[in-house]
């Protein structure tokens, strides 16, 4: 049985929901302006759920540290921890902070918050710009099924189980693409 992602060229066939939606960071006086299918580009079409992730919380947290540090954040300044593992949020977030190459991105298995139940306790994010820092952490409201937590993590799956969540990955995609990210993550601090 296969463990890796299944194509998913149909993926890219969907319209993406609020396709002109950007993420907004400052290098050396320019600035950058990400959208979604920059992070699908650099990422690949592996996981999008964990992309959208990602761009998310970005969306969600860099206008706030932007707002504490006098209108806007540098890209090489922005430091993230999370319990997040995923390829998909790793990548964006590397593509829009440089974060993981300048080795200011860490997976802490610890920021998990196991009393949300296993659907929801690794979608934490802790960004920090200079001194301000936010935490974004997923709402319980039906962006994550338990079905795609459950089957992603099933050791041996069919080629209609890979395929299968490949349609769990898009529809997650877009549940979280089609809503402002303040009402995917709620931010605290």
């Amino acid at each position: 049985m296969s463990t890796t992602p299944a194509p998913a060229e149909h993926l890219e066939q969907t319209p993406v929901p609020d396709a002109d939606r950007t993420v907004t960071v400052w290098e050396d006086g320019v600035q950058l302006d990400f959208t979604f299918a920059d992070c699908m580009r650099y990422h690949g079409p592996g996981f999008p759920g964990g992309v959208a992730h990602a761009f998310a919380v970005l969306g969600r947290a860099l206008p706030e540290l932007a707002a504490r540090a006098g209108g806007r954040v540098e890209r090489r300044q922005i430091r993230i921890r999370t319990a997040f593992p995923g390829p998909g949020g790793r990548d964006a977030i590397e593509l829009v902070t440089r974060a993981v190459t300048g080795e200011r991105f860490e997976v802490v298995p610890e920021l998990a918050r196991p009393e949300r139940g296993n659907t929801l306790a690794r979608y934490v994010f802790e960004i920090s710009a200079g001194n301000a820092t936010v935490t974004c952490v997923l709402r319980d409201d039906g962006i994550v099924a338990d079905e795609f937590i459950e089957l992603g993590a099933k050791p041996e799956k069919t080629e209609a189980e890979l395929a299968h969540l490949e349609v769990l990955k898009a529809e997650m995609r877009d549940r979280i693409l089609e809503r402002d990210p303040a009402t995917v993550y709620d931010l605290e601090g």
